[in-house]
């Protein structure tokens, strides 16, 4: 149930801040609106790439890989919700959050509205979405280095018949051999 509201919560406040800032920015000289001078500022752009602007204008290709790659993750978080803790389906859900906000995005309009640029490095304009893909991701990879997560990777689910013991002959190979020896 956490990780549907995280879902709900992450889209909808993605598309929000989008939505607003597609009616708010463009309007703004040269698109930019300075909170922090030199540190950050809100910039509109309209992606038709990947991460970084990357692989311009392959809106099929990222509309079926999101498709599959949402349904896969949709299919783990339902088929191992009991086994899952809880930050690994929090990690999942707000990737797929993100991966959903971005979707929504791709299809409706062809393009993604970044509006986040962090200019004290440099680094790509970015937005809700991308947001919770990179903090659902570097979660779920200290999970999996330091916490539970190694052990659910670890755990092997049970065996559905009665003998999970290997039969008597491959329990004790060496025992006839030292039968005589003592």
């Amino acid at each position: 149930m956490l990780e549907i509201i995280i879902f709900v919560l992450v889209v909808a406040l993605d598309q929000i801040v989008k939505a607003l800032c597609a009616s708010w920015l463009p309007a703004l000289p040269g698109q930019t609106y300075p909170l922090i001078e030199g540190v950050f500022s809100f910039t509109y752009v309209e992606n038709v790439g990947a991460a970084f602007g990357m692989l311009k204008n392959m809106r099929v290709l990222f509309l079926i890989t999101t498709l599959l790659v949402c349904g896969a993750m949709v299919y783990i978080l339902i088929r191992e919700h009991g086994r899952m803790h809880t930050l690994m389906r929090v990690s999942l859900a707000l990737i797929l959050a993100g991966a959903v906000g971005n979707f929504a995005d791709r299809l409706l309009l062809g393009y993604v509205r970044d509006m986040f640029y962090f200019e004290l490095i440099d680094f790509a304009v970015f937005n809700v979405a991308d947001s919770a893909i990179t903090v659902g991701a570097a979660a779920l990879i200290l999970d999996i280095l330091f916490f539970k997560g190694k052990e659910y990777l670890a755990d092997k689910p049970a065996a559905k018949g009665a003998n999970d013991a290997p039969p008597d002959d491959e329990a004790r190979p060496h025992e006839e051999e030292n039968e005589g020896e003592a």
